[in-house]
């Protein structure tokens, strides 16, 4: 009798093992303790991104607007420890930035070393390139030497370029985009106001002035 129940106990016990295994390991593969997102949203809710989407803040003549050089200097801080950003001063692990903005790429810097890619990329430091190479070096030119990861923040980014701009000089910032037409059309049509429908006045005024029915005619000969 003692063996017979020490068998069904061992077999119970085995299956509950097996039951808690079998339990973690589709938790595991499934996830079921995390929550998850929706393949696909029931009905929109807002305030809430959809996956991939990025999205867009303001555009870079903007931000260029109300950037700040001195803000942007305190960003640079991460920058000095390769770059130097005095007129005349030398090269460090990165070239002199001393009035890059309007200057070719991988030439600005006499005596600098710059990688092959960055050379071979072409074209010049505009506010554009330059937004979009703090942003991200190694996603503009893969190839580069620099090690920096990029500022991911718009407003840091922009605030860097007025910095720049304050040490060399630059051309006039882009213009801030305009408005969407949209906008503008409904800020137009809810100036105006809803049209008024014509008043008892003007319906009488209106229908006075149709012209009356001519009297008929008289019977001529023959009529009948």
């Amino acid at each position: 009798m003692t063996d017979r129940f020490n068998t069904i106990a061992g077999w119970i016990l085995f299956a509950g093992i097996v039951a808690l295994g079998l339990s973690i390991a589709s938790g595991l593969y499934f996830q079921a303790d995390k929550p998850h997102r929706p393949h696909e949203m029931g009905y929109p809710i807002e305030g809430v991104v959809e996956e991939g989407v990025e999205v867009e803040g303001p555009d870079l003549g903007t931000l260029l607007a109300a950037a700040d050089p001195a803000k942007g200097e305190a960003v640079f801080a991460k920058c000095t420890s390769c770059h130097s950003i005095a007129q005349g001063g030398a090269n460090g692990i990165g070239p002199n930035l001393y009035g890059i903005i309007g200057k070719p790429l991988g030439k600005h810097a006499a005596g600098f070393a710059y990688s092959a890619d960055l050379v071979a990329h072409g074209g010049t430091w505009t506010y554009e390139v330059l937004d979009q190479w703090l942003k991200s070096p190694k996603g503009m030119v893969p190839g580069t030497k620099m090690s920096f990861a990029g500022l991911g923040s718009d407003e840091d980014r922009a605030n860097v370029i007025a910095y720049l701009k304050a040490n060399g000089g630059g051309p006039d910032y882009p213009a801030p985009a305009a408005p969407a037409a949209a906008e503008g059309d409904a800020a137009a049509g809810a100036a105006a106001g809803p049209e008024e429908a014509p008043g008892p006045e003007a319906a009488g005024a209106v229908a006075a002035e149709q012209p009356e029915d001519d009297a008929p005619a008289a019977a001529q000969p023959g009529d009948n």
